[in-house]
């Protein structure tokens, strides 16, 4: 069973994104657009789960199963959609996760979502408190009951989603 473990952001969640962007670019070549960190790693300062989120925007989420074998060379497992349309996601560590990998095609409405997020907790420090603390908290009350933390958290994602995408409409005109 894996333990939900969050910890205090760690200066080296940058590195081991960009090793791993390295990697990854090799695999994806020309397919590949972009390639973003994001998630609770990619914000200074957040409490958070030690697993390097990685965003990556493709030409055509059709072609990217053809890329499952070489992902597994990298010790990641394939998950197809896994519960969200249109999207590829990949793990790799097992039960000691490292990466989780999310694939979208260009113009997915699931990018903006996730990087106005991102950059909101980047530029509000007070929801970056907010928002750790509560996740240090649950992990403390659900150490081994990962659908608990994510239900913990719910409530509290969707009021800063929400504020980020105003904000990110506001910033991005």
């Amino acid at each position: 069973m894996r333990k939900v473990e969050v910890t205090k952001y760690n200066e080296n969640w940058i590195v081991l994104f960009q090793e791993e962007a390295r990697k990854l670019t090799e695999i994806f070549g020309t397919e590949l657009l972009e390639i973003h960190h994001f998630g609770s790693t990619s914000v200074k300062g957040l409490k958070a789960k030690p697993i390097i989120d990685m965003l990556l925007v493709v030409k055509d989420i059709q072609l990217v199963n053809k890329f499952n074998g070489e992902m597994r060379s990298l010790g990641y497992v394939p998950k197809g959609e896994n519960g969200i349309p249109e999207r590829r996601y990949f793990q790799k560590g097992g039960d000691q996760r490292t990466h989780h990998v999310h694939i979208y095609e260009k113009d997915n409405k699931q990018i903006i979502r996730h990087l106005a997020f991102r950059d909101y907790l980047r530029e509000h420090p007070d929801a970056v408190k907010m928002y750790g603390d509560l996740k240090m908290e649950l992990a403390k009350r659900f150490p081994f009951n990962i659908d608990s933390y994510i239900d913990g958290k719910e409530s509290l994602v969707l009021e800063l989603e929400k504020k980020a995408l105003k904000w990110w409409m506001s910033t991005h005109k």
